[in-house]
């Protein structure tokens, strides 16, 4: 361990992801923690879960309830084993810790963590910052501009797509515009559950699982770039559909994970292929990532992400207006999905006024894009002057900290 590493932990609402900040990657770590049917005694925390003979019938016992830290015996809990030698040991006594939180979190909640951080773990020192804060730091000081300040955006405008919500988030020189912030009621939770109520209708009951269908998601769905066009093909027979597929569901004997294959292909490289249980994805495959598109069809009367991107644009000054169009960063786990980037730059594009340029980046791991930007952060000469330390905890309580480090 570097003598001047610091500990950087993204704790999100579904994944944490932590490492020391001389660390090249992050562990990305379930913040939850899970009950098998199967193994009814025993929660699994945290990556545990890989050791569960039976996924199926999972349920989550989740920290995070609509986006913020609500479950504080559930966090301690994972905390515990996030911080321990099973996973990723550490002294915090000697190290700073830099944490993530919600944005608009509750002073409340802000007050419990750092109590906890100080009490339990032990901390010396804590800085706070948001998953979205750290992703434009990464984004304004990348390689081939952190050595030239000329050539460092002057703006940006982060779109987080999360677990619970999408974030929408226009930065001018480094600094948040309030005002033009804009939320979306539709992240990762809302497209899995719509997808289980889709299979359940039209196949087979699966409301209860969610680890499984989460993973269905994450392997065969994608952005339509023609929406219309998809959907006259979804409805056709197989071989002119090309985009039918079946999700060959896993049995925990053979098979640990599910997979995609074509609906002619009777075993897709695994011995027994008549008795494997599969489900049918046609037009799931993009209309469940259209909600972000378009949240008014699962009856959440709201903006999808371009308009709400061109929206939060329009609130900042004008001058500003061209850097933040040719500035956009989509991160978070739904940034994933095939397509996202080329699609949310063509419809920018399309509500933009012409002269502007439009430039939509999708970074390569977007679920550890926030935490790349705090690593950075805590090498920077700013991040020891925005920690709060043990001195100050005691003197001043958590409510003074909560208010003097409120930015």
């Amino acid at each position: 361990m570097g003598d001047n590493s610091a500990f950087v932990l993204d704790n999100g609402a579904f994944y944490a992801k932590l490492g020391l900040s001389d660390a090249s990657e992050p562990k990305t770590i379930l913040n939850c923690i899970t009950k098998a049917k199967s193994e009814r005694r025993r929660p699994f925390i945290g990556n545990q879960i890989e050791e569960c003979r039976d996924a199926s019938g999972l349920f989550y016992i989740l920290c995070f309830q609509r986006g913020y830290l609500v479950n504080w015996d559930v966090q301690k809990t994972v905390w515990d084993y996030l911080f321990s030698p099973d996973c990723c040991p550490v002294q915090f006594s000697e190290t700073p810790l830099l944490i993530t939180e919600p944005l608009f979190n509750f002073g409340s909640i802000q007050e419990a963590m750092l109590e906890i951080l100080y009490e339990e773990y032990d901390c010396d020192a804590v800085c706070k910052s948001t998953a979205i804060d750290l992703a434009a730091f990464n984004y304004t000081h990348t390689a081939d501009t952190a050595a030239d300040e000329r050539k460092r955006p002057l703006a940006c405008v982060v779109v987080e797509m999360g677990f619970s919500f999408t974030h929408i988030v226009p930065f001018v020189k480094g600094n948040k515009v309030k005002e033009a912030i804009r939320r979306i009621d539709v992240g990762g939770k809302v497209l899995t559950n719509h997808l289980k109520e889709i299979i359940s209708y039209r196949q087979l009951n699966v409301m209860d699982e969610s680890y499984v269908i989460n993973q269905v998601k994450e392997d065969s769905c994608f952005v339509s770039q023609n929406f219309n066009e998809d959907m006259r093909i979804a409805r056709k027979r197989f071989p002119d559909n090309t985009i039918v597929r079946e999700y060959v569901l896993p049995d925990y004997t053979q098979i640990r994970r599910g997979f995609l294959r074509n609906p002619n292909d009777a075993s897709g490289g695994v011995d027994g292929g008549d008795e494997l249980q599969t489900v049918r994805l046609c037009n799931e495959r993009f209309v469940i990532p259209e909600i972000l598109f378009h949240p008014s069809d699962v009856g959440i009367q709201q903006m999808g992400v371009p308009e709400a991107i061109v929206d939060a644009i329009n609130l900042c000054p004008e001058e500003t207006r061209p850097h933040l169009f040719a500035n956009i960063v989509v991160c978070g786990g739904c940034a994933l999905f095939p397509g996202m980037q080329s699609r949310v730059e063509r419809d920018v594009r399309a509500l933009a006024p012409d002269e502007y340029e439009v430039n939509v980046t999708v970074p390569d791991n977007p679920i550890t894009y926030a935490w790349h930007g705090g690593k950075k952060y805590s090498q920077s000469l700013s991040f020891l002057k925005s920690c709060m330390s043990r001195n100050q905890y005691e003197e001043y309580g958590t409510k003074h900290l909560v208010e003097k480090y409120e930015s």
